[in-house]
């Protein structure tokens, strides 16, 4: 369906034959004006997956407002490359039976832990939960709101039990709890198989220049900073000490990004690069690093 095919359908409650059957019908008034008000959001730029309260992502449906970034297809590079790597990690236990992983395909995994970082909506942790069924997985965010909307999405996908929600700035969390590291490996804090992040990437004095869409989704999940690298140098500085030796640290990235990235990873000098993945339209989307 095309957008205003979309638009109709879920304000009219039909399907699209319907849609075209029924073009005759005289709606009331109630339904006359939402359909106008519906009509008067978009046109004004707000984004289609903000009025409609849903979006698609990995197959799956997840809600979604104007406390959480909209899922784009980009990120599902980055689900679908934690899915690769599983069968890498430390904790893997026995092989991955998932041969197509776009396919939907669930993989048996024992033991593997896996931490989302800024999980927003949730689509991340709540896709690889229900590709990873015997997997342990853990997300956080500094907001409170989207945090609600990502347990909404982990209940409406049947994960809620199998994910562990926590609200932190990153890492920082970790610390204002005044929990020790070996402490924190025993509560399941730490010792990660797999993280994966998509945090913000764009240079705070560029986002009054983004197309109109994207003013309405929330700017702490647009701006990365000075350089839109902020977010990359702090996940890249502390991630060694929550993942396993062995383990991976997997991150989506913006348009040019991908050398300044590596820098900070030689930097670092206990990840190193494993492989850069480009997205559909050839340009640097997905970074793999792993613990030396």
């Amino acid at each position: 369906m095309n957008e205003t095919e979309l638009l109709f359908t879920e304000v009219l409650n039909c399907d699209r034959a319907s849609l075209y059957l029924n073009r005759q019908k005289i709606l009331d008034k109630n339904i006359s004006s939402k359909v106008s008000q519906v009509l008067k959001r978009r046109i004004c730029g707000e984004p289609i997956q903000y009025i409609l309260g849903k979006c698609e992502f990995m197959g799956l449906e997840f809600i979604v407002n104007k406390d959480v970034f909209i899922p784009r297809p980009e990120t599902e590079m980055l689900v679908e490359t934690a899915l690769k790597y599983v069968s890498q990690c430390p904790s893997h236990q026995r092989p991955s039976y998932s041969a197509l992983v776009h396919k939907c395909r669930s993989a048996q995994v024992n033991g593997v832990k896996i931490l989302d970082i800024g999980t927003g909506s949730g689509c991340i942790a709540v896709s690889l939960a229900k590709f990873l069924p015997e997997a342990e997985i853990f997300a956080t965010d500094i907001s409170g709101p989207a945090l609600k909307v990502a347990r909404k999405n982990a209940g409406l996908n049947n994960v809620d039990e199998r994910i562990k929600f926590f609200q932190s700035d990153l890492f920082a969390g970790f610390r204002r709890r005044r929990i020790s590291l070996r402490l924190m490996r025993v509560g399941g804090f730490a010792g990660y198989d797999i993280i994966v992040s998509n945090p913000p990437y764009i240079p705070k004095a560029e986002i009054g220049k983004l197309a109109a869409e994207i003013q309405y989704e929330p700017v702490s999940a647009l701006s990365g900073g000075g350089d839109g690298l902020d977010f990359y140098r702090r996940i890249i500085r502390e991630s060694p000490g929550f993942l396993k030796k062995g383990g991976f640290l997997i991150l989506e990235m913006g348009f040019g990004q991908c050398e300044n990235i590596k820098e900070i990873f030689k930097l670092c000098k206990k990840l190193e690069v494993k492989e850069v993945i480009k997205d559909y339209n050839n340009i640097d989307r997905i970074l793999v690093t792993r613990v030396v």
